[in-house]
């Protein structure tokens, strides 16, 4: 029998840059090890482009990401939800293991201003992959 790979679901409120970029390394990282998913309370029309081109610098592609509306069946199918920047607009599910990622949001920032987040996020991602899988 096989075991289940965990699941994590990353939440910010437009889905376009924090939970996008968080996503990205969590794949890059993991590889297929952990089901990933990425969801907004009030996702925008596109990913921001300055977060494309910060993770395009460290050889991460997520121009076919697409911001999509958190929904409850997203969140109880995951072991665990890191929530950037949503406050009370998170939905809370009993049993499930949040994280808070106080990070700055990259909307309208400069690209060197979203290459700090895009690092913080790596090294929060790392930490989480050796929690989830030991690496």
């Amino acid at each position: 029998m096989t075991a289940r790979k965990p699941g994590v679901l990353f939440v910010c409120v437009h889905n376009a840059g924090r939970s996008q970029m968080a996503a990205g390394w969590l794949r890059h990282l993991a590889a297929d090890r952990v089901e990933v998913y990425s969801a907004g309370t009030e996702p925008a029309d596109q990913i921001n482009p300055v977060a494309v081109d910060a993770m395009a610098e460290v050889g991460i592609d997520i121009t076919a990401a697409q911001p999509r509306l958190l929904t409850p069946e997203l969140v109880e199918g995951v072991d665990v939800v890191v929530t950037m920047g949503c406050g009370d607009t998170c939905p809370y599910f009993p049993g499930k293991r949040y994280e808070d990622w106080p990070l700055t949001d990259p909307a309208g920032q400069p690209l060197p201003v979203v290459r700090q987040v895009r690092d913080d996020i790596r090294n929060r991602v790392q930490l989480l992959v050796a929690e989830l899988i030991g690496d």
